[in-house]
């Protein structure tokens, strides 16, 4: 007789932070992925930057690029949150249309709105991104020459020019564990 293995597969789910460059979004996804780990959870974090280096390569800035950007961070997205594991995604998905596909295709999906004033973020900016779009360098930048339409009705909004990071995250593991997104091994 063949003996029968049981267990319960738990669906994953999207956390997607959202929010202008310099507003804090890797800093609380790379918080957020640790504390994650540490509870035993499996989790894993695609970082803006890093998916435009890596799966983004030769995308531009465009509507139509930045769109095709974030489809691609849904698709392994996706991916993952069917085999169970908790996707923390951190991109600035500037337009409502983008944010609102994400949510369609993700079944479980938690908009996270890093709300940070633009003279917070500015001054935050170690690499001069700001500085270079204010003076034309740089075309197309959110917040500056390109728009950033702000969530109207996201799970969750934090201020973190108000917070400090270890705030923000027990915030979302607090509504995350209050919203039974995830099994809890307190």
């Amino acid at each position: 007789m063949t003996a029968q293995v049981h267990f319960q597969a738990h669906p994953g789910v999207t956390i997607w932070l959202t929010g202008l460059s310099g507003a804090g979004k890797s800093t609380l996804a790379a918080l957020l992925t640790d504390r994650l780990q540490e509870q035993g959870q499996p989790v894993e974090w695609l970082d803006g930057d890093e998916l435009r280096r890596t799966l983004g390569r030769g995308l531009g800035f465009s509507r139509e690029d930045r769109f095709e950007n974030i489809r691609r961070a849904v698709y392994i997205a996706g991916m993952l949150n069917r085999h169970g594991v908790i996707t923390v995604v951190s991109v600035i998905s500037p337009y409502a249309d983008m944010r609102s596909y994400a949510r369609r295709e993700l079944p479980r999906f938690v908009e996270v709105y890093v709300d940070c004033p633009l003279p917070v973020c500015e001054a935050r900016d170690v690499k001069g991104l700001y500085a270079k779009a204010r003076s034309g360098e740089i075309p197309a930048f959110t917040g500056i020459s390109d728009p950033y339409e702000a969530p109207l009705n996201p799970e969750l909004t934090l201020r973190t020019a108000e917070r400090t990071p270890e705030e923000c995250v027990e915030e979302m593991i607090d509504w995350i564990i209050e919203n039974r997104l995830y099994q809890h091994n307190a």
